[in-house]
C-alpha cells in the first residue's frame, strides 16, 4: 500500500524541485557529481568512457533455492530481505522453465545498466543517469518520484521507496518518494571492489556471477564472453545490456 502521506519538508522538496525541473538535466553531470550521490569515486575523478562495467551470469552454476545474492544486496544497501510487499528489491531471484523439456534455470535479474537506457530517456529531470563507464543511476536529490523510468524499464528492476528510511549506509543514500534500482554496488566499484552479490555468490562457493570491465579484452569477463554463447535478456529490444547470461 502506497503512504500518500507528506511532511511540510516533503512538500517543500517537491516544489523546489518541479521549480528547477528544467535546470537539473544541466546541472547533472553523469560521473562528476557521482560522489554526493553514491560517495564513489573523488569529484575530480570522474569515471572513464575507457571503461564499461557489466556481468556475466553463469545459469549452469546458479543454484535454485540460493539467494545469498539478494540478501547481500539487501544488506549492503540497507533494506533488508525485501519481505514486505512495499519493500524495495534491487535484485530478484527468478526461475525460468522450458516448456518442452521441463528444465528449469535459476538466475537473477537487476538492473541490466542498457547502453541505451530507457529509464534514462523517460526522465524529465534527469535524475536518471548513466555514468561514461556504463552503470545506471538515480540521483534521489532530482527524482520528483513520477515513476515514468519503472514504467519504461523492460526488466521491472526499479522499485519506488514508500516509507521513511532508517539506519541508512551512508554510502547509499536512499529517500522515500524516489525511485531506485541496482548500482553495481557504485561505491564499491569506485573503490576497486565487487558488488556485495558477486562476492557473496563466491562465498557461498558458487561463483555464478562475475564482475568486470567488458571493454577491456583482457579481462576475464570479455574473455568469458568472446569464447562462449550469452544471451541478453530480451535481446529483441537492443539495448546492449550490461548484464549477460551464459548457459542456456
Amino acid at each position: 500500500m502506497t503512504d500518500n502521506k507528506t511532511t511540510p519538508v516533503d512538500e517543500g522538496r517537491r516544489r523546489f524541485l518541479t521549480a528547477s525541473a528544467a535546470m537539473a538535466g544541466v546541472a547533472v553531470a553523469p560521473g562528476v557529481v557521482l560522489y554526493e550521490i553514491a560517495h564513489g569515486k573523488p569529484a575530480d575523478e570522474p569515471a572513464s568512457h575507457a571503461v564499461r562495467w557489466g556481468m556475466l551470469i553463469d545459469t549452469n552454476q546458479c543454484q535454485e533455492g540460493c539467494d545469498e545474492c539478494v540478501k547481500a544486496c539487501g544488506e549492503e544497501n540497507g533494506f533488508g530481505h525485501g519481505t514486505r510487499e512495499t519493500d524495495s528489491q534491487w535484485i530478484r531471484k527468478v526461475e525460468l522453465r522450458d516448456m518442452r523439456t521441463g528444465r528449469t534455470k535459476s538466475l537473477p535479474v537487476m538492473c541490466q545498466h542498457c547502453a541505451e537506457p530507457p529509464c534514462v530517456d523517460v526522465c524529465p529531470t534527469g535524475a536518471s543517469f548513466k555514468r561514461p563507464d556504463g552503470i545506471v543511476l538515480v540521483d534521489r536529490h532530482i527524482c520528483i518520484g513520477c515513476r515514468y523510468c519503472m514504467m519504461a524499464c523492460p526488466y521491472k528492476a526499479r522499485s519506488f521507496v514508500h516509507e521513511r528510511i532508517t539506519d541508512q549506509n551512508p554510502d547509499v543514500p536512499r529517500g522515500i518518494g524516489c525511485v531506485e534500482s541496482c548500482t553495481m554496488c557504485v561505491h564499491r566499484v569506485d573503490r576497486d571492489q565487487q558488488p556485495a552479490c558477486v562476492e557473496a555468490c563466491a562465498r557461498a562457493g558458487h561463483g555464478a556471477i562475475l564482475f568486470g570491465n567488458l571493454n577491456d579484452p583482457n579481462s576475464e569477463i570479455a574473455k568469458r564472453i568472446a569464447q562462449y554463447s550469452t544471451m541478453e535478456l530480451r535481446a529483441d529490444l537492443k539495448l546492449n545490456l550490461g548484464v549477460r547470461y551464459q548457459g542456456f
